[in-house]
């Protein structure tokens, strides 16, 4: 690999006139750095961006970190955090993987947005602890060189299971999302205290993992146990789009026998089949917040932690007339057995 010694010694000049010429100073002649940057071209020299940063201490490069990139969700919050990185002058890298961690401890980015639960707590904090900046996404972390920018979990789960509460349903189905996802563990206890709050409310947890093969499974269950409409809330759309795809080819209709609720609302869920039930919030909004945050601590602003608000968007899968229109008929079958 070509070095600025390279440069200097087929010059005939010293190393530090061809930084100066590299990085365009007034220290140097046109005439001087004319021919530093012609030699530099005629040997394909590429910067070496460690050592520039080394000596900088700054990159202009953020990084965000995924657990993976197969959600729907990725798309529009990439978009969010890459507009305001790139007004303010830095880059955007997408990161994934073990390895990839040790970006942030060898500095290879400013500071990072982390969407990945492979992160353990404890190692964020210590990276925090050496003065590296932090924006998280899943967790909640009590640190000055830590910012949270997290989605309502809770109102949205409370929003999705009152609906369909109101609906009278008093058998409810709850799909989870995978072990250690921190947005599943906060629906769920949502949930769970809504739940406590309706005594004549039998709700069903049912294990998923946020795909649609996890909604396909659920939907095997309540086929297998269906014996009166119920609700059913998926923790998010693509397990509810799942749901939706296997109960298609059963003989339960969706917003008659069956009620369900997503959440996230993806581009996928306007085009289900009657349209998905679902909880929703400005996934750019959620990436642009996330990278603002994140460059005003590397720049030494003070922040409060962020939390982005949820709507529920109403659609044919959840049917306020099913539940009444099954106690009618069981209520009628009662008196004729009579």
């Amino acid at each position: 690999m070509v070095s600025i010694k390279d440069i200097a010694k087929q010059a005939g000049v010293s190393i530090s006139t061809v930084s100066y010429a590299l990085n365009g100073s007034n220290k140097v002649t046109d005439e001087t750095r004319s021919k530093i940057l012609a030699i530099a071209k005629e040997l394909n020299y590429v910067p070496n961006a460690a050592a520039r940063t080394l000596k900088k201490r700054e990159s202009k490069i953020l990084g965000v970190f995924l657990t993976d990139f197969s959600g729907d969700v990725y798309g529009d919050l990439l978009s969010g955090m890459k507009s305001v990185c790139n007004a303010q002058g830095y880059d955007l890298i997408v990161c994934s993987g073990k390895q990839s961690h040790r970006m942030l401890p060898e500095r290879m980015i400013d500071g990072a947005v982390i969407l990945d639960h492979t992160f353990a707590s404890k190692e964020l904090m210590q990276y925090a602890d050496r003065g590296h900046k932090i924006v998280v996404l899943d967790r909640e972390l009590d640190h000055p060189n830590i910012n949270q920018v997290l989605l309502d979990n809770k109102a949205g789960a409370t929003l999705a299971m009152e609906h369909l509460i109101e609906q009278g349903h008093t058998k409810i189905y709850v799909v989870t999302g995978p072990e250690g996802s921190f947005d599943s563990a906060q629906r769920l206890k949502a949930v769970r205290q809504v739940s406590e709050r309706e005594a004549n409310v039998e709700w069903i947890e049912i294990t998923g993992d946020f795909e649609k093969s996890g909604g396909e499974r659920a939907a095997e269950r309540i086929i297998q146990e269906y014996t009166q409409p119920v609700g059913v809330f998926c923790l998010n759309d693509e397990m509810a789009i799942g749901m939706c795809d296997r109960l298609a080819d059963s003989e339960l209709n969706i917003g008659q026998e069956i009620d369900i609720i997503g959440f996230d609302n993806i581009e996928l869920s306007k085009y289900v089949q009657p349209r998905l039930v679902t909880i929703d919030y400005s996934k750019r909004k959620w990436g642009a917040l996330a990278a603002e945050q994140l460059i005003k601590i590397i720049a030494g602003e003070p922040v409060d932690h962020e939390r982005i608000y949820v709507t529920l968007v109403e659609g044919g899968s959840v049917n306020s007339k099913v539940q009444s229109e099954y106690l009618a008929q069981a209520q009628g079958e009662k008196a004729v057995s009579y």
